[in-house]
């Protein structure tokens, strides 16, 4: 990467991208399993039951990384205008109405009711938490519905016109209803699925492995098992269907994804690995597997792909002269990557699947099972971000695809100017992103806390000095 002003700013945008990431793939996720969790602890009806100690203890973990991540994503929307203006310009008008809609519908709404689930533990009715954490779980998916809309509409632009050099909205349902959109937000539904449940399975079988708590962390094994069995076949399905979609409506990309510079053979075969040389614009080794690319890119036998030259030359017709080519190397390893670790979390899901299946005590006990979920806490997220840097530089030159170039999008900037941002940004956010590993980790490995140490609402203030009597304290209630 170039260190001038558009290579600076690409990678400041790109890095605390990665880094809010990071947090809102946990908070996605794990919002809407603490909600299913909090639905049989209120299913019990008995205060300090196991759902309910588990709620309160991965509650805990949630309000930790939702701390920490509203912080780190506020920093996003002021890049739009910090270096990105030109862009924000251009896109202002359709990308106004979603972020305005993520803020009012969603994130209000997880601010407010995320308060009332856990401060109000002593004073709301069962079922009004139990409404409280549900109207935040559905608000984190409302609030990565939205993002992820404005996010596809840069890879596939619809219900829009372009007047005096700006996009302006002319049908908003088309916007809602782009299908890149909903294919995206399927995919990374499925992502953040995988990350809460791996997550929290992770730290299950850690406790289970001290035979700490064990009713508590094996009824909690299997609720994540659920949820990484779905999150991981919603995401290699939807993931699958991405590619196929890429190869039609941004063909440079899917290429790039297999390093093809040249037109493939019918059938095409898959290249598993390969060394690259993007100055010659050529492969100088390659490990092919037949047939498989065309299952991949046409569920079939048969089916051939355009070459990254040829789609360079199309291009150039298209749009004009240059050079349109995206980072292959970077692109084609990232998207192995992902593919593999997918693969892995994959397996390793049916696994424990097949472990509770075959007698239903082997899956609290089978030590190097165990031992590997602990291991493989960190792969979803890594996943993850492999399957960003394939989306965003498989797009490259483009920020809005045909419409936009990166360097038609970039502010009056001077790189020490972004220089000097880009170094504060990795000092904040690596301080953040410590801090939020650290107490996710601290607090995870002190496991349940006795209850006189469980936090609970505050006492009631006493207002008899100007004329009022104090409201009678809560019941106390058995475990």
């Amino acid at each position: 990467m170039d260190l001038d002003v558009v290579g600076l700013s690409r990678f400041q945008f790109a890095s605390t991208s990665i880094f809010h990431f990071f947090f809102v793939s946990l908070t996605v996720g794990l919002a809407f399993l603490i909600a299913v969790m909090e639905t049989f602890a209120y299913r019990r009806r008995e205060r300090g039951s196991v759902y309910d100690k588990m709620t309160g203890f991965f509650g805990h973990l949630f309000l930790i990384n939702f701390a920490v991540g509203v912080v780190t994503g506020i920093v996003q929307e002021f890049q739009f205008g910090m270096n990105w203006s030109e862009y924000s310009r251009f896109v202002g008008n359709v990308f106004g109405v979603p972020l305005a809609l993520e803020v009012l519908m969603a994130f209000f709404l997880e601010s407010t009711f995320i308060g009332l689930w856990w401060f109000g533990k002593d004073r709301l009715k069962p079922w009004m938490r139990l409404a409280s954490i549900w109207v935040v779980a559905v608000g984190t998916q409302i609030s990565a519905f939205w993002i992820v809309l404005a996010n596809a509409w840069m890879h596939h632009p619809v219900g829009y016109e372009v007047v005096d050099g700006q996009a302006r909205l002319t049908d908003f349902s088309a916007v809602v209803l782009n299908y890149k959109a909903l294919l995206y937000f399927a995919h990374v539904q499925g992502s953040a699925w995988t990350v809460a449940g791996f997550f929290v399975l992770g730290i299950s079988a850690y406790h289970l492995l001290r035979g700490q708590h064990v009713e508590v962390f094996s009824k909690a094994l299997r609720i994540a098992l659920v949820f990484a069995v779905v999150g991981t076949v919603f995401s290699a399905t939807s993931g699958h269907r991405e590619a196929q979609v890429a190869r039609d409506d941004q063909p440079m990309k899917f290429a790039a994804m297999e390093a093809q510079w040249e037109r493939s053979e019918s059938p095409a075969p898959w290249s598993l690995v390969a060394a690259i040389d993007e100055d010659g614009r050529r492969n100088t080794f390659s490990v092919e597997i037949p047939f498989v690319g065309s299952i991949l890119a046409y569920n079939s036998l048969e089916g051939r792909y355009e070459g990254i030259n040829d789609l360079n030359t199309a291009y150039q017709e298209a749009y004009g002269e240059g050079d349109y080519v995206p980072p292959v190397t970077a692109v084609y390893w990232s998207f192995r990557g992902m593919v593999a670790i997918g693969s892995l979390l994959l397996l390793t899901s049916f696994v424990g699947l097949a472990l509770w299946w075959r007698r239903r005590e082997r899956l609290d006990t089978t030590r190097w099972y165990l031992q590997a979920l602990v291991w493989m806490i960190p792969l979803p997220w890594i996943a993850n971000f492999l399957g960003w840097i394939v989306t965003e530089l498989g797009r490259q030159p483009f920020m809005v695809y045909g419409l936009l170039t990166v360097e038609q999008g970039i502010s009056a900037n001077t790189a020490g100017e972004v220089l000097a941002g880009l170094v504060g940004l990795w000092v904040v956010y690596l301080g953040l992103i410590g801090l939020d590993i650290f107490l996710l980790s601290t607090t995870a490995r002190a496991g349940l806390h006795a209850p006189e140490n469980q936090m609970t609402s505050a006492p009631a203030p006493d207002y008899s000095d100007v004329g009022f009597a104090a409201p009678d304290p809560p019941e106390e209630k058995g475990p």
